[in-house]
């Protein structure tokens, strides 16, 4: 490979001054940028600048203090293109992985010039060398590299704040920025899939108008498309695979600028919907001793990353090769620093986080009260942005639903395989039912968590679609011959009749009622419920229960066919209607159903189909697949010892393949009117019919909701 030319466009050594530790990455002042770069383990750091023809001039950090080497230019400014050469030992047994033949990208770019082109000059050892990673490779990697770019951070909101929605009034919205936008016929093809065609006003009114509040995205931090998924025509699609953790993903960017992505959070502000960001902080994309060498593996290998005992090989508790050390003092300042600059600079109302066991992994396991976890807590701002693990990682211990701190939500895989499992018809399921239609007390109500923590979900960008949960059995191949990896999801799916798309129009019936099923339990139930985008459509995958690296139209959002011709859609928008004008639905607090003297009530009961209160026996009934849920509107809302003025509501649920007789709830024999609200029975649903006291058909395998009319005049 040919010398690099130096070039002295923008700067030259002598013009270097001191500069400042902080803040880290590159900041422009108005003359010029400081640079400011940790590596508590380096010798040496050269700042790399690049013109436009992409000359290369290399300037030695002057100053090294409290483990960050720093200097400042006068003459670079906005728009300058730079990278990292980091000097020290290699010495994989040791940890360290220093290579000064390959550049950096900052950690803390703002913005990425360029994408990586994969060669074997970007690996720190010589690939093929007999020695492996303990070989050492002095090719050039910089041709290859995407380069950080210095910005200016400056902008308009016009008085745009985030949002600050309770979190019990919270519905989240899960979706792609390409994969929702690439097929709308709305939306001009100049801006599809990215994030000024997600901030289209037709998307958003969509949206809106579906009654959700919160929009979580899917990753957008800058990351990398896999080598071996280029090698078949394909790519990373889902975006779980980070390099750079400040700066959003190019592909994302039609104006190929970072304030695109401000543009979209503002407008979606405007419509009132909160923005969340699923973030990767608990692995990069450098994977294990043979992978690259592309930033933090060459800026502080043994600082930024979990070592085993033998300092060569990685803990891999991601089950990517590698795992984010997060007991480290750097990288709990590092990912507090992204999680505030995309919280303050950009905007963003909170965050769903990836593998979170991995933040709360000391060196003896997942402890609540980590360090990260700590940090976080303590901030006043990240303790104000709302905050939603994943609970569970690869390592020993990692599963940990309902063990993460107050303040934060929890994904609630028990709430997804009992919703799933019940409606499907199996035996046994009735009490677990209940007990994640009302919360999830038995994980959550500790420390004063409130039923929000739990974030309810069916379906998520892991696994099958709504439709596809009741149109498949198996898992089926994609169109371009890639296998399903086994993701955290557990299918628990059913075709009811037939394995895809069929004729029968009572196989698809049936699916369409199931599907309704699935979405009241959702979006009815205590906690905070999340859609996945599309499922409101009956969007389907094809029998695809892994679409990682779908960046096709397996993935993306079909909006000219929806097999329910809006009916589907239409039932959420009367779903989160429902769930908006009842505040029972939404209260703050568990409803444990016990009796309370003061108040001469209680805030639900459970009920037989007989009318009775259900009894232990009736619990433990394995082929028990019914169930009447009172919840009593007059029940103390919150810690005031007072009634409140909500109205009753019961919701009869029928899993059994035939109808079954309820006895509908008097007041001591006294007649009360049962109004019926919501069915997901298709032919009940158009009738809306007043009840009188006495009994109620619940329809095979539907869910049925009523307001007390005595209740709602009181």
């Amino acid at each position: 490979m040919r010398d690099q030319v130096r070039s002295t466009r923008y700067a030259t050594p002598s013009r270097v001054r001191e500069g400042r530790p902080f803040p880290q990455g590159a900041s422009f002042d108005g003359q010029g940028t400081n640079f400011a770069l940790f590596s508590a383990h380096a010798t040496k750091v050269e700042l790399c600048l690049f013109d436009d023809q992409g000359n290369e001039q290399r300037i030695e950090l002057p100053e090294y203090t409290n483990e960050i080497w720093h200097g400042y230019l006068p003459e670079v400014k906005p728009g300058q293109r730079y990278g990292y050469r980091v000097h020290g030992p290699y010495a994989p047994a040791e940890g360290h992985r220093f290579n000064h033949h390959k550049l950096l990208l900052d950690p803390y770019a703002r913005e990425i010039d360029g994408d990586l082109t994969w060669a074997d000059e970007l690996y720190g050892y010589t690939i093929g060398h007999p020695d492996g990673d303990l070989s050492f490779d002095e090719r050039d990697s910089a041709a290859f590299m995407p380069k950080a770019v210095v910005v200016e951070d400056s902008y308009d909101w016009e008085g745009d704040e985030r949002l600050l929605t309770p979190w019990n009034r919270t519905v989240v919205y899960e979706t792609h920025v390409r994969g929702y936008t690439q097929r709308h016929p709305e939306v001009g093809e100049d801006v599809r899939g990215t994030c000024a065609g997600l901030a289209q006003p037709a998307v958003l009114d969509y949206i809106r108008e579906l009654g959700v509040t919160a929009v979580e995205l899917l990753p957008v931090h800058a990351y990398l498309d896999d080598n071996y998924l280029l090698d078949k025509g394909l790519r990373n699609y889902w975006g779980y695979n980070t390099l750079a953790f400040f700066a959003p993903k190019r592909r994302y960017l039609a104006s190929g600028h970072r304030d695109e992505f401000r543009d979209m959070v503002k407008a979606m502000h405007g419509k009132g919907l909160e923005v969340f960001m699923d973030v990767v902080y608990n692995h990069t994309a450098e994977g294990n001793e043979l992978g690259p060498t592309l930033s933090f593996k060459g800026i502080d290998n043994a600082s930024y990353y979990r070592l085993a005992e033998d300092k060569r090989y990685y803990i891999n508790d991601t089950g990517t090769g590698n795992t984010f050390n997060l007991s480290n003092l750097q990288a709990i300042r590092f990912v507090c620093d992204s999680l505030r600059y995309w919280a303050q600079e950009m905007h963003v109302d909170g965050f769903r986080f990836d593998l979170a066991t991995i933040l709360g992994r000391e060196p003896t396991g997942f402890d609540q009260r980590g360090g990260f976890l700590d940090a976080v807590g303590q901030d006043p701002l990240l303790s104000q942005v709302k905050l939603i693990a994943e609970p569970w990682d690869c390592g020993p211990g990692g599963y940990q639903v309902g063990h993460f701190p107050p303040g934060w939500a929890e994904w609630n895989d028990k709430f997804r395989d009992t919703a799933r499992s019940f409606w499907k018809g199996d035996e046994g399921k009735l009490a677990e039912f209940a007990t994640r239609l009302t919360g999830s007390a038995d994980l959550f109500d500790r420390r004063g968590r409130r039923p929000w923590a739990s974030v309810n979900f069916i379906t998520a960008h892991d696994g099958f679609t709504l439709n596809d949960l009741v149109s498949y059995n198996e898992k089926h191949n994609d169109a371009n011959g890639e296998e399903n990896r086994d993701g955290s999801n557990n299918d628990s799916s059913c075709n009811h009749g037939a394995e895809g798309p069929t004729d029968d129009a009572g196989i698809n019936a049936l699916r369409e009622q199931q599907m309704r099923n699935l979405l009241a339990t959702l979006l009815l139930s205590q906690g905070t419920p999340m859609m996945l985008a599309g499922d409101e459509r009956a969007q389907t995958q094809g029998g695809n229960n892994n679409t990682y690296c779908q960046d096709n139209e397996t993935a993306w959002i079909n909006w000219e066919h929806d097999t329910t011709e809006g009916r589907l859609a239409q039932f959420v928008r009367d779903l989160l209607a429902l769930r908006q004008s009842h505040p029972i639905l939404t209260r703050g607090r568990f409803l444990n159903g016990q009796y309370n003297e003061q108040a001469d009530v209680r805030d639900l009961t459970w009920l037989n189909p007989a009318g009775r209160e259900m009894t232990d026996e009736d619990w433990n009934d394995a082929g028990a697949r019914s169930v009447g849920l009172l919840l009593e509107g007059r029940a103390q809302a919150s810690g005031v010892r007072e009634h409140a003025s909500d109205a009753s509501l019961l919701v009869v649920i029928n899993a059994y393949h035939e109808g079954v007789d309820f006895a509908l709830p008097d007041d001591e024999g006294a007649s009360l009117d049962w109004s019926m609200l919501l069915s997901t029975d298709a032919g009940l649903a158009s009738k809306r019919e007043v009840l009188g006291a006495g009994h109620f058909l619940a329809p095979p395998r539907s869910l049925t909701v009523f307001r007390c009319g005595a209740a709602a005049a009181a």
